[in-house]
C-alpha cells in the first residue's frame, strides 16, 4: 500500500518538490492532504485536482482566502490560524496518514509539528524554526525514529551516522554554499539590496530561506537543529564554506575518519528519503558524474562580516527565549546585513501555540538514541577528542 503523505506547506518550494516527488512514484506515494497559506490559491486547486484531494482534506490558513476557497469549490475548506493542526487530526480521522511533511515556513510551524508528532505518524521536518523554537516540547512529543530531517544538510549527517554509533562520533560538519556575498567584506554588505540577496548561486528555494541563506542565518539555524536532532554538542559542530554545494554535510568519527554525502543540488533528494525513511527511493536525484573534471573547495566562515552563527550557539547554549529569538520572522528587511544583526535582540518572536522551555538533558526521540550528556559534552571521557586529520575551520 503506498505510504499516505500529508503536505503543509504544499504551494512552496519544498511542497511542489514533494508533489513531483509523489507523481514519479504514484505506487510508493499518495497524497493523504494538503495544506497552504493561502498566497496561491490557483497552485492548490491544481494540486487538489492533480491527486484527487477533497475540500474535507485542504486547509488555507488565510481566514478570507479560505472562505474564497471553499467558494470556488462549492465546499468547506479549512481555515484560520489553527488550520493545519485542525488538518493533521481530520485527515488522521478520515483517511489516515503515514508521513506529515511539514514545510510550513517560519515558527508559525510549531504548532503542526506538535499536532502530526501526537497523531503518531512520521515527521517529515522542512520547517526547521518548529525545532529551534519549540526545542523539548518537539524532542518530548516525538517517539524514538518519529522525526525525519528534510534539510538536506541534516538529511546528510542522518545517512553518514549509519556508517558508526553514536559512541563513535566525533564532530559534525555542516556545509554551506556562502550565498551570494560569499567573500564580501561588512563594508561592501551595508549598501546590498534584498534582491542581490534573493539570488542564490547553487539553490532554487523560497524566498525567505533564500535571503536567509544570504547573511548565514539559515545555516545558524541549522546549527541548532543539528545539535537538537543528533544529540551534539555545539563544541562538536563546525561549519565549513563550500561553493559547489555538493557535499552537503560530513561526520567525522573518532578514529579521524570522516565520512561525506555527495550529490548535485537538489531537494527532492532528501524530501523522497524522509517520505520514504529508512529506505530509498530510486531515481531521486542525478547522481555525481566522476568521469568529468571538477573540484570540491573548502573555507572557513568568516564570523566577522557573518556573526549570525556565532550568535545562534550562544542562543543555543542559552536555551528558552534566546533560542526563540533567532526564529524571528523578519517582515521586510531593508538591508540583507541588517537582517544578522536582528539575529541578536531578543523577542518571543513566535505565533506557535507553546510555551518555550529551557533543554535541559533531554533524550533525543529522533533518528537515533544514546545515552546522555550529548556528544562532546562533560561525562564522556572515554571519547577520544583528539583533533581530526581534515580541520574544517582553518
Amino acid at each position: 500500500m503506498p505510504t499516505r503523505v500529508l503536505i503543509l506547506g504544499s504551494t512552496g518550494s519544498i511542497g511542489v518538490q514533494a508533489l513531483e516527488v509523489i507523481a514519479e512514484h504514484p505506487d510508493r506515494f499518495e497524497v493523504a492532504g494538503l495544506g497552504a497559506g493561502g498566497g496561491n490559491l490557483d497552485r492548490l486547486v491544481q494540486q487538489a485536482a492533480a491527486f484527487g484531494v477533497p475540500a474535507s482534506r485542504l486547509a488555507v490558513a488565510d481566514v478570507a482566502r479560505a472562505a474564497e476557497l471553499s467558494e470556488r469549490l462549492g465546499a468547506t475548506v479549512l481555515g484560520g490560524a489553527d488550520a493545519m493542526c485542525d488538518l493533521v487530526d481530520a485527515v488522521a480521522a478520515e483517511a489516515g496518514v503515514d508521513v506529515v511533511l511539514n514545510a510550513v515556513v517560519g515558527s508559525i510551524g510549531l504548532a503542526p509539528s506538535l499536532a502530526a508528532l501526537r497523531t503518531g505518524a512520521r515527521l517529515a521536518l522542512a520547517n526547521k524554526e518548529s525545532l529551534v523554537a519549540g526545542g523539548s516540547l518537539v524532542l518530548d512529543a516525538a517517539a524514538p525514529g518519529q522525526i525525519v530531517p528534510v534539510d538536506s544538510e541534516h538529511s546528510a549527517i542522518a545517512q553518514c551516522l549509519r556508517a558508526g554509533t553514536a559512541a563513535e562520533v566525533d564532530r559534525l560538519v555542516l556545509t554551506a554554499s556562502g550565498g551570494p556575498f560569499r567573500g564580501w567584506t561588512a563594508e561592501q554588505l551595508e549598501d546590498v539590496t534584498p534582491e542581490q540577496a534573493g539570488r542564490h548561486p547553487t539553490w532554487s528555494m523560497g524566498p525567505m530561506i533564500t535571503l536567509n541563506s544570504a547573511t548565514l542565518v539559515n545555516k545558524a539555524l541549522e546549527v541548532i537543529e543539528a545539535h537538537l536532532l543528533f544529540d551534539v554538542d555545539y563544541d562538536h559542530i563546525d561549519v565549513t564554506v563550500h561553493p559547489q554545494s555538493i557535499v552537503h554535510s560530513m561526520v567525522t568519527f573518532v578514529d579521524g575518519a570522516t565520512v561525506a554525502k555527495a550529490s548535485p543540488p537538489s531537494m527532492k533528494l532528501p524530501i523522497a528519503l524522509a517520505m520514504g525513511w529508512p529506505d530509498r527511493v530510486p531515481g531521486s536525484s542525478t547522481a555525481c558524474d566522476f568521469s568529468t573534471a571538477s573540484a570540491w573547495t573548502f573555507e572557513p566562515v568568516d564570523d566577522k562580516v557573518f556573526p549570525a552563527i556565532e550568535l545562534a550557539r550562544a542562543a543555543g547554549r542559552g536555551g528558552g527565549v534566546s533560542r526563540r529569538c533567532t526564529t524571528r520572522p523578519t517582515r521586510r528587511p531593508p538591508r540583507a546585513s541588517s537582517q544578522v544583526r536582528s539575529g541578536s535582540r531578543a523577542s518571543s518572536g513566535s505565533s506557535a501555540r507553546c510555551s518555550a522551555r529551557r533543554i535541559s538533558g533531554v533524550s533525543r526521540q529522533v533518528l537515533w538514541r544514546r545515552s546522555s550528556p550529548p556528544i562532546g559534552g562533560p561525562g564522556n571521557a572515554q571519547l577520544s577528542w583528539s583533533r581530526p586529520p581534515c580541520s574544517w575551520m582553518e
